[in-house]
């Protein structure tokens, strides 16, 4: 395997062209106290479960880069913890760990408060456990959330499935799956949706799954996802990630089917830049940055397939997977990225402007998306 990378490091982030710090997707470190929005009013995605489920280690592996070895020393929480993740992330996110004994019947605990600023609701069950008990904290929770904001999204991480074997994954899914929608059915909640994943922080499912939830709270999503599928389709590439760097979240992908093993090797591919950035890119007085709009790598694996990462803004890469004769048109590749990260920069342009028009008329289109060689394509 040969790695061609290059990484001038450059403050490259002070100029017209960086990415513009209003996107409202991050902000940077000495902005957030200057800011006329109180981080409470961000969207909130809430971590709940019984207690030693996982939600704490959760966290702390995507957002946080903690070993997964490394959780097994966590505390248990015992108070809510907020987490504001948009400070280095381009997910602009507040992230609440909630206590597994948290009773919704204390009159001190207001969870309508909590629950209508929620874009979405993560219950965690551990599957190496009885999950009886955890299926009636689930119908209670959900029931309770979906009274006051029926628009939460409302996601169950079946976790800890590392210790068991392919078929006692898939049972114990079903099995969860039939008992909570049985639940809410007794209950007259069958407009009530669960989205069920499988995860352990062992591997790169629980990045994934945080991906899909995530990817629900972007308003941007399908216009992104066109884009994606403009640019592979013009460029001779298989799949297209655009990832957030810090957490290895992807905010988007192309419209063909994800496929697991694809997605670690862009994952890892992230980790290789970052830290082959970190010892051989910083300036001598340690000065710099790991990641700035210069950072490119090519990775040729011996199975004639190139992955290929770029820099679209400071919190964000897009990472491709293409073949070799593919990329020898490598200045077509170019040449439509460049064209995808103008557009990708138009539309939260458009979008955030969009938004601080109070006044603008019914009807209006929030965003637009353009062709790979720059002309407005559609309106969405």
């Amino acid at each position: 395997m040969s790695i061609q990378y290059e990484a001038p490091l450059a403050d490259s982030y002070g100029v017209a062209d960086s990415f513009p710090k209003d996107f409202g997707y991050g902000e940077e470190e000495g902005d957030i106290e200057d800011s006329p929005t109180p981080s409470d009013s961000k969207p909130r995605i809430l971590l709940m479960g019984l207690r030693r489920s996982g939600k704490s280690s959760i966290q702390k592996v995507v957002f946080h880069k903690m070993s997964p070895n490394e959780t097994l020393f966590l505390e248990s929480t015992n108070k809510i913890y907020k987490d504001d993740i948009s400070s280095s992330s381009f997910v602009n996110f507040q992230i609440w760990d909630f206590p597994g004994q948290v009773d919704f019947f204390d009159p001190t605990f207001d969870y309508e408060m909590i629950f209508r600023g929620t874009g979405a609701l993560i219950f965690v069950i551990d599957a190496q456990d009885d999950y009886v008990e955890a299926l009636g904290r689930l119908h209670l929770t959900v029931s309770r959330a979906y009274r006051v904001n029926p628009e939460i999204n409302f996601e169950v991480f079946i976790h800890k499935v590392d210790g068991l074997s392919d078929d006692h994954k898939i049972e114990t899914q079903r099995d969860i799956h039939q008992r909570a929608n049985d639940d809410l059915a007794d209950a007259s909640l069958e407009k009530l949706h669960l989205s069920f994943y499988l995860t352990s922080i062992y591997d790169h499912s629980i990045f994934e799954a945080f991906s899909k939830v995530v990817q629900k709270l972007i308003p941007q999503l399908p216009t992104l996802e066109n884009l994606l599928n403009i640019f592979i389709s013009n460029s001779g590439i298989e799949k297209a990630f655009l990832f957030d760097v810090v957490s290895k979240i992807y905010i988007a992908t192309d419209s063909s089917p994800v496929d697991m093993q694809s997605y670690e090797l862009c994952c890892d591919m992230i980790d290789v830049v970052i830290d082959v950035s970190c010892i051989y890119g910083l300036k001598e007085d340690g000065s710099g940055s790991a990641y700035d709009k210069e950072s490119m790598a090519i990775i040729k694996l011996n199975n004639t397939t190139v992955l290929y990462l770029k820099e679209v803004t400071k919190f964000l890469a897009l990472v491709c997977i293409l073949r070799e004769e593919s990329f020898e048109r490598k200045g077509l590749i170019d040449y439509n990225f460049h064209c995808f990260r103008k557009a990708i920069h138009e539309v939260f342009e458009v979008g955030v402007s969009t938004s601080r028009t109070s006044n603008q008329p019914a009807g209006t289109p929030l965003m637009k998306t353009v062709a790979l060689n720059g002309t407005p394509r559609s309106t969405v």
